[in-house]
């Protein structure tokens, strides 16, 4: 093989470094070393929000393989698009080295570990020489920018986003020290509208319920009713008689329904006499335990009466009124005001007791002094109403 001059002298001369090498090595002295550019790894940027024209918060995380030593920056580039800075400044940035949260500073003139500061739309964070911030080998760098940031660990500093671009994909570029670089793309979408409805159904029944049913703990109902009909029978003086009904709702409504009860009246005969709302003519609105006519003679009101419960322990405006949670018991009248006696703040299908069903319990008491009629009539009407 023919060699030139030159080819001779290359190879002299690299020879002469391959044996200097070694003779270095040898003698334990450092050899030659070339710092080689890496890329940075699991370079990521999540949004808060990717609509277009919008203001985000960025969370960027990445690995840098080589590090970040104390005094050495790191740059976010935020030109493509471009992402609009605004008034987002360093109490708007956030770095975690690994786990540390870095105290971040508007520059390095004080004992803060490192600076953040825009320049256009490039953010370049300093690790401040002689505060001893550095990130190490393979450690993991996360920055957040905007509200999400942490400044001076007071959540409540951060005050300021970026504004996305227009639709479109856009690259985020990463220099980390000296050695490491990456890039990362956010995609910039338009908000996708989902639409649909749900039919209303709501379906309120009333059901008839035998003799010999529990109603609200305390009473037992004394002879069966119809969904139409509540049948007291022949009354006997200085002895309660209880009647009941179970009502149902099955509804899809949002916030639940309504049911109350109003009656036409007082329980009335076509001679002119009437048996008069619980207690003793009184109206009484706030739920109290059963108790007896008191009769007074020249009183007609005195002379019996007739009211209403719930087994719903969970009704508007007092905590479970009829105590249907506790002993039971409690009456209010049946009045020609509306009193509430079923209510749910949800959907329902109409099998869970308190929430889909409830019973109503009826409750009549007369004395020696009630006038004789054989046709007492009133007319109940129940009104239920869903809530959306």
């Amino acid at each position: 093989m023919i060699r030139t001059s030159k080819s001779f002298s290359i190879l002299q001369a690299t020879a002469a470094i391959v044996a200097l090498t070694i003779l270095l090595w040898s003698a334990g002295l450092p050899s030659l070393q070339f710092v080689e550019a890496a890329n940075v790894t699991t370079l990521s940027d999540t949004l808060t929000d990717s609509g277009p024209g919008v203001v985000s918060d960025h969370t960027i995380s990445f690995v840098t393989p080589t590090g970040v030593a104390n005094g050495e920056t790191i740059t976010i580039d935020f030109s493509d698009g471009p992402f609009v800075v605004g008034s987002v400044d360093e109490t708007d940035v956030d770095v975690l080295d690994d786990t540390n949260d870095l105290v971040i500073a508007a520059d390095c003139s004080g004992s803060d570990e490192a600076s953040a500061v825009f320049s256009g739309t490039t953010l370049t964070i300093t690790l401040c020489a002689g505060d001893g911030a550095f990130i190490p080998s393979n450690g993991t760098t996360t920055i957040k920018i905007g509200s999400n940031a942490t400044y001076g660990g007071d959540t409540g500093d951060a005050d300021a986003q970026l504004t996305n671009p227009s639709a479109g994909s856009y690259e985020i570029n990463v220099t980390a020290g000296s050695a490491d670089t990456g890039s990362t793309r956010v995609a910039i979408v338009s908000a996708v509208t989902v639409t649909a409805s749900v039919d209303t159904l709501f379906t309120f029944t009333v059901a008839g319920v035998a003799g010999g049913q529990t109603v609200n703990t305390a009473d037992v109902t004394d002879g069966p009713t119809t969904a139409t009909t509540i049948p007291f029978g022949e009354l006997v003086a200085d002895t309660a008689s209880t009647t009941a009904q179970d009502l149902t709702v099955v509804t899809n409504a949002y916030n639940g329904f309504v049911v109350t009860v109003v009656s036409d009246g007082q329980l009335v005969s076509t001679n002119g006499a009437d048996i008069d709302s619980f207690r003793n003519g009184n109206d009484q609105s706030t739920p109290v335990d059963w108790e007896a006519p008191t009769p007074v003679l020249g009183d007609e009101d005195t002379y019996g009466h007739w009211g209403l419960t719930s087994d719903d322990d969970a009704l508007a405006g007092a905590a479970d009124p009829f105590d249907a949670g506790g002993a039971g018991g409690r009456y209010a009248a049946a009045s020609t005001t509306p009193v509430e006696v079923f209510r749910h703040t949800g959907p329902t299908d109409g099998t869970v007791t308190g929430e889909g069903t409830t019973r109503v319990g009826y409750k009549i008491e007369v004395t020696a002094l009630q006038e004789a009629a054989d046709d007492y009539t009133a007319t109940l009407t129940y009104v239920a109403t869903p809530v959306f």
